[in-house]
């Protein structure tokens, strides 16, 4: 194993020690050390890879690494093997009283802390390892051709690259596939954990896509939910407006779910649409709805799920049905053809010709895959199926599926991933979804979803994209002395601002306090610190705007 010029550390914690053991540096940077082990997965069998010269060999199976400026870039080439995975290993005890934080595959679930190692979890993209005085981070860069995750475990850190093509593995010819960039850092002397993890996510981002001015303003779905129209959009638009005192960055109106033509299958369905170029009658006409709310003094904004098929597709144009995607009235676009990608980006011009500003794309992951976040513990999807293209990898298809958004948008909206791949979406969009739905209904549902989400998801803030910790569900069914505590966390953190506001919940105290809040949300901030979170996975002390802040979210 390679251990020339080792990073020289100014303490032996164990967070230390481990870096220096499976780094090098490189100038000032520092590069992952060639892997102990390498292991190939076709279908379900595990093969090992043996060293050879610059790379390592199972029969055609090759894996080889180099140095891409400040990453150790990794290469496979499979030309008869579908490939379903390859795993490097570097050999190393883990000290059990560590520290340890992964991501998430898409949106967050509650669920992120600090937390002891175990070997059974995968820690999507990045993990980051502390022991009180040192943060050690191991990462892949955003945009990987692969769907990646790391493994900490008593005798070794471990980084799997998820080859596969849908449920089956890649048939990857005679290309050579850029399976991902692995990049490292370990904090300085000055740099607490939150510190260190939005560095490392600057370093894993090259190119972040970001909003040229603070994001903020409204959204229909957490008292409408999706029981909206035309009518209700401009009284609401209307009466938020009221509140606006920033005429040099205006807030967006979004229009969630429930404008667009329905399925004769699922009439009334405001998730489920025909298409997402024609409105349905609750609208009419989307061009003049857009010229209103401008009117009004806000940016017109709407929801799509782009991948939704119209309910007499073509069969050849569709996903095949796999536990989780098999409902008939729900068939699902297939996004390696390119007449499927055609008519996405189409949406995109019609958008334009209404003059919206603003896209939210919803569910294009579970669509894919069949699958929530959380419910991808063992596999990404089902075993078995394949993409009409099964040359590519899932995370090429995502990939391929982003961009195609991206080129089409253009510089005149901005793009908000909603239940979008993480890792993936950084660099293409302006914003990303970090957590699952907040509640308008339930405050338990915004405390386990948005605090926590915010909490963990802030170091990629304005390093990945803009994170939209989601909104606050002002109505009559929620609290007020908590959706304010909400409201403020949003309203100052630096984060995007939406505010779902009931009309009836909305009194003289609530309209003065959206007032200042829409007002701090306009500017740009520093960035909010969660102070306990350590120790806390629904963070209570903050760091907002250079000032401690306590919150009861109980």
């Amino acid at each position: 194993m390679l251990r020339r010029n080792f990073v020289k550390l100014s303490a032996t914690t164990m967070a230390a020690v481990l870096f220096s053991r499976i780094t090098y540096a490189s100038g000032n940077t520092a590069l992952m050390n060639a892997p102990d082990e390498v292991w190939g997965q076709a279908g379900a069998d595990w093969f090992q890879l043996k060293a050879s010269g610059s790379g390592f060999i199972y029969k055609d199976v090759e894996v080889s690494i180099k140095t891409n400026g400040n990453a150790s870039g990794v290469y496979i080439q499979s030309p008869t093997s579908a490939l379903t995975g390859i795993r490097l290993k570097w050999k190393h005890q883990t000290n059990t009283s560590a520290k340890v934080l992964g991501d998430h595959w898409e949106r967050t679930y509650g669920d992120m802390a600090w937390k002891s190692p175990d070997s059974n979890v995968k820690n999507p993209w990045y993990v980051l390892l502390n022991d009180d005085r040192h943060t050690a981070c191991f990462g892949v860069k955003t945009g990987a051709n692969t769907i990646c995750w790391w493994g900490v475990n008593p005798d070794s850190i471990e980084l799997t690259l998820d080859t596969h093509s849908g449920g089956s593995g890649v048939q990857l010819g005679a290309r050579k596939l850029h399976a991902a960039d692995i990049v490292t850092t370990e904090s300085t002397v000055i740099e607490n954990a939150f510190a260190t993890a939005r560095r490392f996510c600057k370093i894993m981002c090259d190119n972040p896509r970001l909003p040229k001015q603070p994001i903020y303003g409204i959204n229909d779905w957490y008292y409408a939910y999706g029981n909206n129209s035309a009518k209700l959009i401009k009284e609401t638009t209307a009466l938020m407006a009221e509140l606006v005192t920033d005429t040099n960055n205006r807030p967006f109106s979004v229009v969630d779910a429930g404008w667009a033509e329905y399925s004769p299958l699922l009439p009334g369905d405001g998730g489920w649409n025909e298409t997402y170029a024609k409105p349905n009658d609750k609208f009419k006409d989307m061009h003049l709805l857009g010229d209103e709310i401008k009117k009004l003094g806000m940016r017109p904004g709407l929801w799509i799920r782009p991948l939704c098929a119209r309910h007499d597709e073509k069969a050849s144009l569709l996903l095949p049905k796999i536990p989780g995607r098999n409902d008939p009235k729900s068939p699902l676009l297939d996004p390696t053809i390119p007449e499927n990608i055609e008519r996405i980006k189409g949406y995109f011009d019609v958008y334009k010709q209404w003059g919206f500003e603003m896209v939210k794309h919803d569910y294009t992951t579970n669509d894919i895959s069949g699958r929530w976040g959380f419910e991808m513990k063992d596999s990404f999807t089902a075993p078995g199926w394949s993409f009409y293209d099964k040359s590519k990898t899932t995370a090429e298809v995502i990939n391929h599926l982003y961009t195609s958004i991206r080129e089409a948008t253009g510089e005149h909206i901005y793009v908000i991933g909603c239940n979008t791949m993480s890792h993936l979406s950084a660099g293409q969009f302006e914003l990303n979804r970090i957590g699952d739905d907040t509640s308008g209904k339930e405050w338990a549902r915004t405390r386990k979803m948005g605090i926590n989400t915010m909490g963990f998801r802030l170091p990629q803030h304005n390093a990945f994209y803009a994170v939209d910790g989601d909104c606050v569900g002002l109505t009559t069914d929620i609290s007020w002395e908590k959706n304010k505590q909400w409201m403020q966390l949003l309203a100052e953190s630096s984060a995007p601002l939406f505010i779902s506001a009931q009309p009836e919940a909305l009194g003289a105290e609530q309209k003065g306090f959206i007032k200042e809040c829409f007002a701090k949300a306009a500017k740009t901030q520093p960035i909010g610190e969660p102070l306990d979170w350590m120790t806390n996975p629904f963070p209570t002390k903050w760091k907002l705007n250079e000032r401690e802040v306590d919150f009861n979210w109980s």
